[in-house]
């Protein structure tokens, strides 16, 4: 019996029951994700060779193996498809590139002076959240606006706690001072309470209270409150103007996606109490073969998996399983969410002009990616190559004189830049300073990963170095017995002035030097300069926490009660700084021991 014939004799005894179905290769690797409102039936539509898509037809031509499992409904099952699909990322699968969370504008709710701050959308404060907004640039915009119109604190609350006097924010008049009691709670709670109307889009309603009071200021003979007045409604009119959507309400995504040659994006405009908070581009990995249907429909029900759910989602075409998909959603979020895929009027605008948005991004992705590709073709033939590659890796070493060293691996292909195969390296025991040694350990950490079968080589492996660091790749690779991968060292030519930079292949072959113009070169540059970035942001990160930490922590048995304990005796930490061993002993807990450590250690960092 052939393996195609066994699969068959185990389709029959699949239950005709909702669930998710995995087609999995020999290698046991999943190639697709699906889901059915009969499992027997679905699965069995992939046998029937005459129906299938050249897409379909090639994968089951690896499929060795089906796995199901049964759900209680279709809901659930398309439920557990999309998390499966973000999850194991099949190949043959649309699949939303998008893991990271959302920002909000989050307003504290326990402190008598209340906040507003910046938050990535964990949304474990007490208080309320507003958003989500599509990027940190839109909340800081909007949260500057309400700093300027509403004068509400935004500082961390150990910083207010702690003031004698006003902070520049007050002399600014970005802040009204509750720290030291500038403005009574009462004035205070009535600003948060027109900031709160502004988030929640209801600009008009903190327009016609300013227009009272102005008119009774007026009345009052108090110009400079009637001047105030008149200020902050033209600064409403304008960003309320700005932010409209023809006068759109309530809270909707509008969601257009176009296809292209195998290639998809998927524009979102955000729209929450008809202020336009932003938009996002998405550019989902898609089959040479999907269709914008597909794609829109896989999107929807990955996306807000794990994001905010609107009451409305305006879309640019019918989706198969609109019904079955707003069902899921609704359940998420609590209340009935709808998918119009026909919109009229003002709503048939924003869908266009999301569409008209994704076709030029789409059109401008395919343009950058035709000359990505060109110039791997040039690095083709300037290291004359076998064959185009298809990765590249470059590393980079980070230090302040010896400090704090960080290595950098950052990974690109014919798409660009490889993000999740990122990788930095602290590096540890070696003298400080040395970047032979440090280029050493990082390769050879990275590698002896690599050859265990953790991730895949590259064509082309970069050293931001020269011959001694291009030396150093050679002895890790000949020590692994990696022989597939081509090493090239880049140096900094003189001034460090780029297009100068010197190309170094292994062994002293070749030294040279590419025409400024060369597509080559610019990738190079580009690899280059972001190992660089990834190398010194690490670095930073790194050498910052260093000096944050109290040398205290260092010290085994000393854990944060002892601290605190040590602290507090002696008044703080010049107090345990200048004490002796006898009377760092004599306190609760330390013990001789224990207090020569603390004293050794102080003494050694002071």
């Amino acid at each position: 019996m052939s393996a195609t014939d066994k699969l068959k004799a185990r389709i029959k005894e699949f239950n005709p029951l909702p669930g998710v179905y995995r087609m999995l290769d020999a290698e046991g690797e999943v190639l697709y994700v699906g889901k059915a409102v009969n499992l027997r039936a679905r699965v069995s539509s992939y046998f029937r060779a005459k129906s299938l898509s050249p897409r379909i037809h090639s994968m089951m031509s690896k499929v060795a193996d089906i796995q199901i499992t049964v759900t209680h409904t279709e809901a659930e099952a398309l439920l557990l498809e999309s998390n499966l699909i973000k999850q194991l990322k099949p190949r043959y699968n649309v699949i939303l590139r998008d893991d990271k969370s959302y920002p909000f504008i989050f307003v504290s709710s326990k402190e008598r002076y209340p906040r507003l701050a910046f938050d990535r959308g964990k949304q474990q404060g007490d208080g309320r959240y507003f958003g989500p907004y599509p990027s940190t640039t839109a909340v800081r915009e909007t949260l500057a606006q309400l700093q300027k119109l509403f004068r509400i604190r935004q500082c961390e609350d150990s910083f207010f706690r702690n003031r004698s006097r006003p902070c520049l924010q007050y002399q600014i008049k970005r802040c009204t001072a509750p720290c030291v009691g500038l403005i009574d709670e009462k004035g205070y709670a009535e600003d948060l309470q027109h900031a709160l109307l502004f988030l929640q889009g209801r600009s008009d309603e903190i327009i016609q209270l300013f227009l009272q009071r102005m008119d009774k200021a007026s009345e009052k003979q108090d110009y400079e409150a009637a001047m105030w007045y008149r200020d902050q409604i033209k600064s409403l009119r304008a960003i309320f103007d700005k932010q409209a959507i023809d006068s759109e309400s309530g809270n909707l995504d509008v969601i257009a996606c176009t296809v292209q040659g195998g290639n998809s994006c998927v524009q979102t405009f955000f729209i929450r109490g008809g202020r336009h908070l932003g938009n996002k581009l998405f550019f989902p990995r898609t089959p040479d073969t999907a269709t914008r249907e597909e794609v829109l429909q896989a999107y929807i029900s990955q996306f807000y998996v794990g994001h905010e759910i609107p009451r409305e989602l305006l879309v640019n075409a019918e989706i198969a399983d609109k019904k079955l998909i707003a069902s899921m959603l609704s359940a998420r979020a609590g209340f009935s969410v709808s998918i119009v895929s026909r919109s009229r009027g003002k709503r048939a605008r924003m869908v266009q002009m999301a569409q008209t948005n994704a076709e030029n991004a789409l059109s401008l992705r395919l343009s950058s990616r035709q000359s990505l590709v060109k110039r791997f073709e040039d690095l083709q033939q300037q290291l004359q190559l076998d064959a185009i590659p298809e990765r590249l890796e470059c590393f980079d070493i980070s230090h302040t004189r010896g400090e704090a060293t960080v290595a950098s691996c950052v990974v690109f292909d014919q798409n660009g830049p490889v993000k999740s195969d990122y990788r930095r390296f602290n590096i540890q025991g070696i003298t400080a300073g040395d970047d032979y040694a440090a280029m050493h350990q990082a390769l050879e950490r990275r590698y002896t990963r690599l050859k265990k079968g953790e991730g895949k080589l590259p064509d082309v492996l970069f050293i931001d170095g020269g011959k001694g660091q291009v030396s150093q790749a050679v002895q890790v690779l000949e020590e692994l017995q990696i022989d597939s991968v081509a090493i090239v060292g880049v140096a900094k030519g003189p001034n460090r002035i780029p297009g100068q930079e010197k190309l170094i292949l292994p062994g002293g072959k070749k030294e040279w030097i590419l025409p400024e113009t060369q597509p080559a070169l610019h990738l190079i540059q580009q690899i280059r300069d972001e190992a660089h970035r990834f190398a010194i942001a690490g670095h930073r990160a790194k050498r910052q926490k260093t000096r944050d930490q109290s040398p205290l922590e260092s010290i085994p048995g000393l854990g944060p009660k002892r601290r605190q304990i040590l602290l507090k005796n002696f008044g703080g930490w010049q107090g345990v700084t200048k004490a002796g061993i006898d009377d760092l002993a004599g306190v609760k807990g330390i013990g001789p021991e224990l207090a020569r450590q603390i004293y050794a250690t102080l003494h050694q960092t002071r």
